[in-house]
């Protein structure tokens, strides 16, 4: 069985930077957005299905999804969101356990940003949470999505609470630091997992 550190947090936390860091110490990343374009990449059945529901005009040029249309139009149509949902979370969930299975590295890190809300922790063995402020989180998106922040406040309006997502943590790491204090965070918690598998290894 493979050791499963589920990683998630609230958007502009810095799940990717975290995530990348661990990588860094040979750990293998399992990122659950990185596959969810995988299930819907240009000749996949999963594209073919969403252009059949919404038209070639989900498209953009060179045939590909324009995701940004999509998300647009799920934004405002509850209704699609959930179809699509439907359609794609089964199998990023099959994949994201595929990949678990073929891991070679002491444990694995599975990124999952809507862990909680998709009650998907229990794929994991432990969940490690990414916090920021809301403050943060909003500066953050703004600045790197190009964005507003209206549209910013709706998008964490969907999303779990710090609250809620806290009460499933085992571990979590502030990120309002400096990359140098992040990376120590980081090399702390990766020893801590290396020494309960061992731990769990002596017991066994």
């Amino acid at each position: 069985m493979v050791f499963v550190i589920g990683l998630t947090g609230g958007i502009g936390s810095g799940k990717t930077t975290v995530s990348n860091m661990f990588g860094r110490h040979g750990i293998t990343v399992i990122d659950a957005d990185i596959i969810a374009r995988q299930v819907v990449e240009l000749g996949s059945i999963g594209l073919a299905v969403i252009v059949a529901k919404f038209g070639i005009q989900i498209l953009g040029d060179n045939g590909e999804l324009n995701r940004n249309a999509l998300r647009k139009h799920i934004f405002s149509h509850p209704e699609d969101r959930n179809w699509l949902n439907a359609l794609l979370h089964p199998q990023i969930k099959k994949e994201m356990i595929l990949q678990i299975q073929q891991v070679s590295s002491p444990y694995c890190l599975l990124v999952i940003p809507l862990m909680i809300e998709n009650r998907l922790q229990v794929l994991c063995n432990r969940v490690l949470v990414v916090d920021v402020s809301k403050e943060t989180q909003i500066a953050r998106t703004i600045h790197r999505d190009n964005t507003d922040e209206t549209q910013v406040k709706e998008i964490l309006a969907r999303q779990a609470t710090r609250t809620e997502r806290l009460s499933f943590a085992n571990d979590v790491i502030e990120n309002e630091y400096s990359d140098q204090e992040l990376r120590t965070r980081v090399e702390t918690l990766h020893n801590k997992y290396l020494a309960l598998l061992e731990k769990q290894r002596e017991s066994s």
